[in-house]
C-alpha cells in the first residue's frame, strides 16, 4: 500500500511551506514518527514526521514551495525493512553517477559550444562580456544562465578563480518573511525611538548575593531578563498605550502583558511569547525565558509560542552591542532595546564613581504613542531597574525571589 504523505497545516492563516532541507535519502527507509524533513513557513521551522514505516519517494525538492494539504512524499508500506544498517533500497536498473559521467565523458563540440542562452546573453550584454571569453557548463559547451551570472568582468589582469568563490543561495521562507516584515515597518509606521541609560549597580549586587541560592532552589539562573521583564509590565501598567496596537482606525488596548522576546535560532531570529508576564514571579520569567530559548535553540518553537505578543524586549547586548534602534515588531507598537554593560565614569552626589552602565532603547510608533509616554515609560523602566528592592521586590528580595 502506497501512503500519500501530505503537509499539516503548521498554523492558521498559513498556506504554504518551504522543503528547508530533507533529512533522509530518497528511496531510502524510514521509520514511522522518524523526523524525514525540516520545513519552513514564514513563522518557523518544523519537523515533518513520517506518518508511517517504509520506502520514501520524495514528490517535491529542497527548496520547493509546497501548498498545505499538497502531497509531499510517498511511502511504501509493502517493502520489508532492510537487514543491515543499510536504509537505502538499491533499485534493479544500473545506478548512472552522473558526477563521474560528466568527468568521464568529453564535451562534443558542436554548433552548440560556446553559444549562449537567452538569458546568459541578457546577462552577459549588462556585463559588457563577450560570450567567446566564457567557457560554457552546458551540454556540447553551451553557455548558461548559471555561467553568466558567475562570469566575472576583466580588469585587465587574469584572476585566480580558484580563491574567488561565491554562493547562491535562496532565504528561507521565514528570513524572506522577516525582511517583508521588516520593510513594511518602515514603510507604514511613524517610528521613532528615545533612549536612557541605567545604572545596573542594584541590580549586581542583588544577584551577587541571592544568585547561588536562586538557582540552588529552582535551578534556574537569576538573570537580568527577568528584571527587565517585571520593571516594563510596571511601566506597561502605567502607561497604556505602549501595550496597544492599531488596527485600521481603532486602537486595541489589553488589559494583560505578553511579552515577547528575540532569541536567535538556527534558521534565525525567533520571538517566543512570555504570556501572562504581570501574573508571574522573578522564579516564572526566568523558567519561561529557559523554556522557550531552550525551544526555539532546539527548532521545536511552535507557531503559536511566536504570536500574540503585545510588547518585544530585545537584547542585543549578549552579541556586544553598545546602542542601536530596535525595528518594531508588527503589529504591535513598542520595542525594548536592552545593550552591553559596561563599567563607565558617573556623576553622583557630586563625585565621579565608576558603575556598570547600560544603554536601552525604546522604539515606538508614533501614530499611537506621544513622547511623553515614551520618555516616560522609559523613565519608568529606568526607576525600577535602579531601585529594584523597593520598586519591584517590595522592600523583600528574599520574599520576591520565594526564598
Amino acid at each position: 500500500m502506497i501512503l500519500e504523505m501530505k503537509v499539516p497545516s503548521p498554523g492558521e492563516s498559513i498556506t504554504e511551506v518551504e522543503i528547508a532541507s530533507w533529512l533522509v535519502e530518497d528511496g531510502s527507509y524510514v521509520e514511522k514518527d522518524q523526523a524525514i524533513a525540516e520545513v519552513d513557513s514564514d513563522k518557523a521551522t518544523l519537523e515533518l514526521p513520517a506518518e508511517e514505516s517504509g520506502i520514501i519517494t520524495f514528490k517535491a525538492e529542497e527548496g520547493d514551495a509546497v501548498a498545505v494539504g499538497a502531497v509531499v512524499c510517498l511511502i511504501d508500506m509493502d517493502v520489508d525493512k532492510p537487514e543491515g544498517d543499510g536504509q537505502k533500497v538499491v533499485s534493479s536498473e544500473p545506478i548512472v553517477d552522473k558526477a563521474e559521467t560528466s568527468k568521464s565523458e568529453e564535451i562534443k563540440t558542436t554548433y552548440a559550444t560556446g553559444a549562449a542562452s537567452p538569458a546568459a546573453k541578457k546577462i552577459l550584454t549588462e556585463k559588457g562580456m563577450d560570450a567567446s571569453k566564457i567557457a560554457g557548463t552546458g551540454k556540447d559547451g553551451r553557455i548558461t544562465k548559471e555561467d553568466a551570472i558567475k562570469a566575472v568582468p576583466s580588469m585587465g589582469e587574469a584572476i585566480n578563480e580558484e580563491n574567488r568563490k561565491s554562493d547562491r543561495k535562496k532565504l528561507s521562507m521565514l528570513r524572506r518573511k522577516v525582511a517583508e516584515r521588516l520593510v513594511a515597518v518602515k514603510n507604514e509606521t511613524a517610528m521613532l525611538t528615545t533612549f536612557n541609560e541605567v545604572d545596573m549597580q542594584a541590580i549586581f549586587d542583588l544577584r551577587k548575593e541571592y544568585k547561588e541560592i536562586f538557582k540552588e532552589k529552582h535551578e534556574v539562573g537569576l538573570g537580568f531578563m527577568s528584571f527587565f521583564t517585571l520593571a516594563v509590565v510596571r511601566a506597561l501598567e502605567m502607561f497604556p498605550d505602549v501595550n496597544s496596537m492599531l488596527d485600521g482606525d481603532f486602537k486595541i488596548s489589553y488589559d494583560f502583558v505578553d511579552i515577547s522576546i528575540a532569541v536567535s535560532g538556527p534558521k534565525g531570529l525567533m520571538v517566543p511569547v512570555i504570556r501572562n508576564a504581570n501574573k508571574l514571579t522573578f522564579r516564572g520569567v526566568e523558567n519561561e525565558v529557559k523554556r522557550l530559548a531552550i525551544r526555539a535553540r532546539d527548532g521545536q518553537i511552535t507557531v503559536d509560542e511566536m504570536t500574540g505578543g503585545t510588547f518585544t524586549i530585545t537584547n542585543g547586548g549578549v552579541f556586544g552591542s553598545m546602542l542601536s534602534t530596535p525595528i518594531l515588531n508588527p503589529p504591535q507598537s513598542a520595542i525594548l532595546g536592552m545593550h552591553n554593560i559596561v563599567e563607565r565614569p558617573v556623576a553622583i552626589g557630586g563625585k565621579v564613581v565608576i558603575r556598570p552602565i547600560m544603554y536601552v532603547a525604546l522604539s515606538y510608533d508614533h501614530r499611537i504613542i506621544d513622547g511623553k509616554e515614551s520618555v516616560g515609560f522609559l523613565v519608568a523602566v529606568k526607576e525600577a531597574l535602579e531601585n529594584p528592592i523597593e520598586i519591584l521586590m517590595d522592600k523583600d528580595p528574599k520574599k520576591a525571589l520565594e526564598l
